[in-house]
């Protein structure tokens, strides 16, 4: 009889020993993914990017909400001087859009997915910003009728383009 109790005993300590560390291995492993949730997103929730754009147009406001779908603080600001405000930017001849969007010391021109901007932000590459040139159909806030193929491309301060990501 009492070496059966001994049994019983030893296996509710093993059974408790085993259920401690389960609850140890579960907590922590919520901890980790938690912080490497709360990690990637950080910057959309610490940093605002101000968008300068036409007050006139439609698909800038589109990029925008696509931004704040994405996690991003957007402040818009309409401006009638675009040209000045991209030449400041230093943004490469011929990669130019219809906006300009700033946010932690990059330049972020045209129709670039959020996704990309996330990742610049993350990896703190030394480059001046991105651009997807042009207007390119299906880009975000040019979503429509058709998809074209476009690239995104990260620029220097000597205006030098990268291509970066396609779609």
């Amino acid at each position: 009889m009492a070496a059966s109790k001994i049994k019983q005993s030893k296996q509710i300590e093993n059974i408790l020993r085993y259920s401690l560390f389960s609850a140890f291995g579960f907590l922590l492993l919520t901890i980790i993914i938690t912080q490497f949730n709360q990690s990637g997103q950080s910057f959309a929730e610490d940093s605002v990017i101000t968008v300068y754009k036409s007050p006139t147009c439609g698909c800038c406001k589109n990029w925008i909400t696509h931004l704040e779908e994405n996690g991003f603080k957007v402040k818009a600001i309409d401006s009638s001087n675009l040209s000045q405000i991209k030449s400041q930017a230093g943004i490469p001849s011929g990669a130019g859009s219809c906006h300009t969007a700033f946010i932690d010391n990059y330049v972020i021109e045209g129709h670039v997915p959020a996704n990309d901007i996330k990742k610049l932000l993350t990896e703190k590459r030394a480059v001046a910003g991105l651009t997807v040139p042009g207007m390119p159909m299906g880009s975000p806030g040019m979503e429509g009728g058709r998809v074209d193929r476009y690239s995104v491309y990260e620029f220097d301060k000597q205006g030098q383009l990268n291509e970066v990501n396609r779609y």
